[in-house]
């Protein structure tokens, strides 16, 4: 009888919500930014939507399939650039490039399918090799095998094209409408954002999320309860691997090429970066630490040299501003915002506690 307890206070989901519930739940901040994301093409320049924002939401796809097995598995993987990547090269290589002597020109819509799933079976089987392991050995395997890749693509002309990868990568036509060109591709980088999003929220509160929080927390105690802590987190990967190979056909799309350091180490650890700035307790955080990383990225250059330094230095700058954000807030962001909400409603309950005692009082 003592083990009945936590197996119902692990394994059964939340009563569902109505959809009243769930859009109150996100809050007027989020509604209004979503908003401002959809009408963002009658305000924003062509350089704004795809350089910074699409590239962003593209970045933060990739961060929240880290987010989700860090934050919902206790899993550090740094294997998501690299199933990007990968599904990244799958599209040029089953698909159209300008390098006409290896690219098999599959129609896109043969292409994109194949490439999503075999950069989900890689995942999957780049996660089965390091489930077991924990901590520091598994940011040390799944940094491996990334750099495995890396050095597969920059050595192998046959199948890769070696360093100079591959060029001229287009995005499709489809129903008439070139998506390649600003605001097609901006609303398709956005919906697949979007999609990414709710995906993880759902999930994170089905049966097999909080099942997956269990194993987290406690992965004895959900084992001694007949859980398979080693499927679960290997389903958790192969999940974070479907996101990230999104990812990767959207990301070869915008760069129009793909080559070696696509995902080489500096990508790989730019997003945990990205994902421990944003924050590691919410979907959303990946999205913001994304956004906060493509602008230091883009205008760092321009305000190093605005203030007399040298503007190869950018790098500096974005790891400076990464460790002051991990130094005062280990939630990153969203961390920074909950407690500064949190102190907001705090100071108006007391300010209206002593408005009600002064009015009180005789």
């Amino acid at each position: 009888m003592a083990l009945a307890e936590p197996r119902l206070a692990i394994a059964t989901p939340r009563p569902r919500e109505g959809l009243a519930e769930v859009i109150a739940r996100q809050g007027t901040g989020f509604w209004i930014a979503a908003a401002l994301l959809l009408v963002m093409p009658l305000i924003a320049s062509p350089f704004w939507l795809v350089q910074i924002l699409a590239y962003a939401m593209i970045l933060g796809m990739i961060a929240l399939s880290l987010m989700f097995l860090a934050g919902y598995g206790g899993i550090v993987s740094l294997i998501q650039m690299t199933v990007a990547a990968f599904a990244a090269y799958l599209v040029a290589i089953f698909g159209e490039s300008a390098i006409t002597q290896i690219s098999l020109k599959w129609p896109w819509w043969t292409a994109v399918p194949v490439a999503i799933l075999l950069a989900t079976l890689f995942g999957t089987l780049g996660g089965a090799l390091s489930v077991r392991t924990e901590g520091i050995y598994t940011i040390m395997i799944t940094l491996a095998i990334g750099s495995a890749f890396y050095y597969l693509t920059l050595q192998n002309y046959t199948i890769f094209n070696g360093f100079s990868g591959f060029n001229g990568v287009m995005p499709p036509v489809f129903l008439g409408i070139d998506w390649g060109s600003t605001v097609p591709f901006y609303y398709l980088t956005l919906g697949c954002a979007a999609l990414a999003y709710g995906v993880v929220v759902y999930v994170s509160r089905a049966p097999f999320g909080l099942a997956l929080q269990g194993t987290r927390d406690n992965p004895r105690r959900m084992a001694a309860l007949g859980f398979d802590v080693v499927a679960h987190r290997i389903a958790a990967y192969a999940f974070a691997a479907v996101i990230a190979a999104f990812a990767g056909v959207l990301l070869v799309w915008y760069q129009r090429q793909v080559s070696p350091g696509t995902g080489g180490v500096g990508p790989v650890v730019d997003m945990l970066i990205i994902a421990v700035v944003g924050g590691l307790s919410r979907p959303i955080g990946p999205f913001i630490g994304a956004l906060v990383y493509v602008l230091l990225r883009t205008f760092a250059l321009d305000l190093l040299d605005w203030v007399g330094l040298e503007g190869k230095r950018y790098q500096l700058l974005i790891g400076f501003g990464f460790l002051i954000i991990v130094l005062f807030s280990p939630d990153g962001l969203i961390g920074i915002w909950q407690r500064l909400r949190e102190r907001y409603r705090k100071s108006r309950e007391a300010q209206d506690a002593q408005m009600r005692t002064g009015g009180g009082a005789p």
